[in-house]
């Protein structure tokens, strides 16, 4: 399957890793996929240093990447979403807004790539924000370049971000004629624009100056008491709504912020709004199975 003649194997705490044609293969199966493949421009020299985890959270992000999930192939729709954990750009909250939201969407025949990007607000960070959108806009162009390989419809390419990583998804749905390219080589040819992105208690930055016709369609979910950022979620609504963009919104009575997939709520809303989720993908299409030939 790879034509590279050599594998290099190396350990990190807990974890061992086989790094093939790009990719690094990770002891529990899963493959991760450097978004450059020599590191960032401008930062390889920073790419092998090690992340850092703990709990819920992963940061010291140097080399930034997406983790492949895949759903089993006789549920796969073809359809394929980006998933930005987040975590106030200073942490990644990967478990419970990455790898859960991932599992959630192979359950339901959607592929999920979750995105490590760099994070400029950590302590002592090499990173600016147009470092982040970098990340972004890499992401969603490296993953249709490889649809081929993981079997998914380049036109059904979508993003995910919760708080600031709906912030990230915000930058790349309506910002991606904008260059945010470094060294650019055949991947970065490609469309950055998503087919459709899906915001959860999304971070203020997401929302633009104003939303253009050609915006992606987008779903929106907060609770309105979230004092950060059910407002983003209301703003987004009306731009939506005067840009004729389509839009569906849940805005929860309670909830407040960072309830993640719902499971620790006791809330009933909450624990369910997920299905509301696989609801909107179904009836609009863009995660149902293709039709028999």
């Amino acid at each position: 399957m790879f034509t590279r003649k050599f594998l290099l194997l190396y350990t990190l705490p807990c974890m061992v890793f086989v790094l093939v044609s790009g990719s690094v293969k990770s002891q529990n199966g899963l493959t991760v996929i450097p978004l450059w493949e020599n590191g960032p421009p401008g930062f390889e020299n920073k790419k092998d240093e090690k992340e850092e985890a703990k709990d819920w959270w992963v940061k010291n992000i140097h080399n930034p990447s997406v983790t492949v999930f895949l759903p089993p192939k006789e549920k796969a729709t073809g359809a394929a979403v980006i998933v930005c954990p987040g975590g106030g750009h200073r942490t990644l909250v990967f478990n419970a807004e990455g790898k859960d939201a991932a599992n959630y969407l192979n359950s339901i025949g959607v592929a999920a790539f979750v995105l490590k990007y760099r994070l400029f607000r950590e302590e002592s960070s090499l990173y600016t924000e147009e470092n982040a959108k970098q990340d972004i806009f890499r992401a969603m162009r490296l993953v249709r370049s490889r649809a081929k390989e993981f079997n998914i419809d380049t036109a059904r390419v979508g993003v995910m971000g919760f708080s600031a990583g709906g912030e990230m998804a915000g930058w790349v749905s309506y910002h991606y004629l904008e260059n945010h390219t470094v060294k650019p080589d055949k991947i970065d040819v490609l469309s950055a624009r998503p087919s459709f992105q899906i915001l959860i208690y999304p971070g203020p930055l997401a929302v633009p100056d104003s939303v253009s016709a050609t915006a992606p369609p987008t779903f929106l979910l907060a609770a309105n008491d979230d004092e950060c950022c059910s407002e983003p979620v209301v703003k987004l609504l009306q731009m939506h709504r005067q840009a004729k963009v389509p839009v569906e919104v849940h805005l929860y009575t309670q909830g407040k912020h960072a309830f993640n997939m719902g499971a620790r709520s006791s809330l009933v809303s909450i624990k369910n709004w997920p299905q509301r989720l696989a609801d909107w993908l179904k009836d609009t299409k863009l995660a149902s199975m293709p039709d028999a030939k």
